[in-house]
């Protein structure tokens, strides 16, 4: 009787609310297997709604897959914002550990992100062009607000370059890092911080 009680005053979630739920469920799975072996029957009983359901908010696996990505780089971006304060040197080494600790954590769907935008497919393509101008802009905006650079360092077109560069550096190293090398996750984080100021630094 109790257990029927509860299950009538079960509140409804919102549309926004239900697609939530949906991304966080496809998250995990996604870090936990590879593309393929993710099955939109499983995300939909893990939610506990139809299949038919899933597809209403998300047309195909792959705009399934490619919203998930969406969602969890919005989330890296909050995750290692700019401290007003703080050098970049620090920013940077913190920033790098929370990414490399993610990266390492979902490396099935980091690979299959990175596979997918290789091979052209333009759904996760938007998603990564999106990511990338969010990440650049959040690195120049960091170092603008640095004394050791200043708001200047932030216009100059080399600058943007080089940060863009560095970008796609630091994912190639990631993707081989998975692969498996000798390296631990300090000396990949030392590795890409020197890159970067490297070529920064006067």
């Amino acid at each position: 009787m109790a257990a029927n009680q509860a299950g009538r005053t079960r509140r409804r979630l919102s549309t926004e609310e239900r697609r939530e739920q949906l991304l966080s469920v496809g998250a995990r799975l996604f870090s936990e297997s590879p593309y393929d072996d993710v099955w939109i029957e499983q995300v939909a009983e893990i939610a506990g709604v139809s299949r038919g359901l899933l597809y209403h908010y998300f047309p195909t696996k792959r705009d399934f897959f490619a919203a998930v990505v969406e969602r969890e780089s919005d989330r890296m971006l909050r995750m290692t914002a700019a401290v007003p304060g703080l050098p970049v040197r620090e920013q940077l080494a913190a920033g790098l550990e929370t990414f490399l600790e993610y990266v390492q954590a979902h490396a099935h769907g980091y690979r299959a992100f990175h596979r997918a935008d290789a091979a052209g497919d333009q759904a996760v393509r938007r998603v990564y062009q999106r990511a990338l101008a969010a990440q650049e802009r959040q690195i120049l905006t960091a170092l603008a607000a640095d004394p050791e650079f200043g708001p200047a360092f932030e216009e100059r077109p080399e600058v943007r370059l080089a940060v863009r560069g560095w970008l796609a550096f630091t994912t190639a190293v990631c993707l081989e890092w998975l692969r498996g090398t000798e390296l631990g996750r300090e000396q990949v984080r030392e590795l890409c911080a020197r890159a970067l100021l490297g070529v920064l630094t006067p």
